[in-house]
């Protein structure tokens, strides 16, 4: 998969972190992921659609292992179509969001959240656009 896509957080993350990714699954096969990585390198938090199985996964990479896999079913996303995915932190879970639906809630397992200071999208669909942004705290108590 190409890296399409990687920023800082500057502080490191926080609640309020959102990182909207909008493309065009045109492939078939699942070559997509959002990584949110710590200062020591391990992934604090990864997720990946799985067009082949219709199937949202979280993760975590820590200490050269990989954690207690968590899957969703709720798979908005189409095969050949746009797509909208957007991951939002507060202080204790990842919020993943597809096409406007909440596929998948995801616990911290990385602590402090300060440490996880980058995020990367890997990707062979084609991208249209990529936003990481901190947003008012306001914005998370109605919006989601």
């Amino acid at each position: 998969m190409a890296l399409q896509f990687e920023a800082f957080c500057a502080g490191g993350l926080a609640p309020g972190w959102s990182l909207l990714v909008q493309g065009h699954s045109d492939s078939g096969e699942d070559k997509f992921e959002i990584n949110f990585l710590s200062e020591a390198g391990d992934i604090a938090f990864h997720v990946k659609p799985r067009f082949s199985s219709a199937t949202m996964v979280g993760n975590t990479f820590q200490g050269g292992r990989w954690g207690q896999e968590e899957v969703s079913s709720v798979f908005p996303l189409v095969l050949g179509e746009p797509f909208e995915m957007e991951v939002s932190s507060d202080a204790e879970h990842f919020h993943v969001h597809a096409q406007e639906h909440k596929v998948l809630q995801f616990a911290h397992r990385h602590r402090p959240l300060a440490a996880i200071t980058r995020v990367q999208v890997l990707s062979d669909h084609r991208l249209a656009q990529v936003e990481l942004a901190r947003r008012d705290l306001s914005w998370w108590d109605g919006g989601h």
